[in-house]
């Protein structure tokens, strides 16, 4: 079930249960060693001809509940930064509920960035309609343009660009890290499996997943 970005959005064990005929689920993820690597994730920073892909010192989430943390931990990875996962969750406040918000995972962003670098945007929405969809395109161009990530809540599932799919019923935090075709597609860092470290989406399925809770984004 589907929440409000100001809802808990955990991991839960039931959900991860439900969706066992997709990926590995978040509750096996769990059993991830922590600083776990992987190298598809690990890439050069590159850009031109209307894409850019950032590089990622990718981490697995040391738990079933952590991905909130782990997602911002990957985003600011991009920038040579490598911040104890256990730190970001005390400061976001997590608990094994999960991390209640994109509202409590801006504020850190901005902590280790600067003042209101990173803000929070809501698609309040069932479904996103076309200007959420063109307004997250616009916000991920500019946002790893300028050398930084996305994270985002979602929740439910979808597909990527190989037919591959990806379900968290009961929530789950991503990082966005590059983009190619304008924005129409975007790389997901997922930290919650690393088997399934990185993959690719369609922007639509992107903002549909993200519907009726948000992300953080630069200004």
């Amino acid at each position: 079930m589907r929440t409000t970005m100001l809802r808990k959005t955990a991991l839960t064990i039931a959900a991860a249960a439900a969706t066992a005929g997709g990926i590995a689920a978040p509750a096996i993820a769990a059993q991830a060693t922590p600083g776990v690597q992987a190298a598809a994730v690990v890439q050069a920073d590159r850009k031109g001809h209307g894409e850019r892909q950032l590089d990622v010192r990718y981490e697995a989430q040391p738990n079933f509940y952590y991905c909130g943390p782990a997602a911002a931990r990957n985003a600011l990875s991009v920038q040579g930064k490598n911040i104890d996962v256990h730190t970001m969750a005390k400061e976001m406040g997590t608990t094994e509920n999960g991390t209640d918000s994109i509202n409590d995972i801006t504020p850190v962003l901005n902590r280790e960035t600067g003042k209101d670098v990173y803000k929070s945007v809501e698609i309040s929405t069932p479904t996103a309609d076309t200007h959420h969809t063109d307004k997250l395109r616009q916000d991920i161009v500019r946002t790893i343009d300028d050398s930084r990530a996305v994270v985002a809540n979602i929740a439910g599932t979808t597909t990527d660009t190989t037919g591959t799919t990806h379900s968290f019923e009961g929530g789950h935090y991503i990082s966005v890290t590059g983009y190619t075709d304008n924005g129409n597609t975007v790389t997901i860092a997922d930290s919650a499996n690393p088997d399934h470290a990185r993959y690719d989406l369609h922007i639509n399925n992107l903002a549909n997943w993200i519907a009726t809770r948000g992300y953080a984004t630069t200004h």
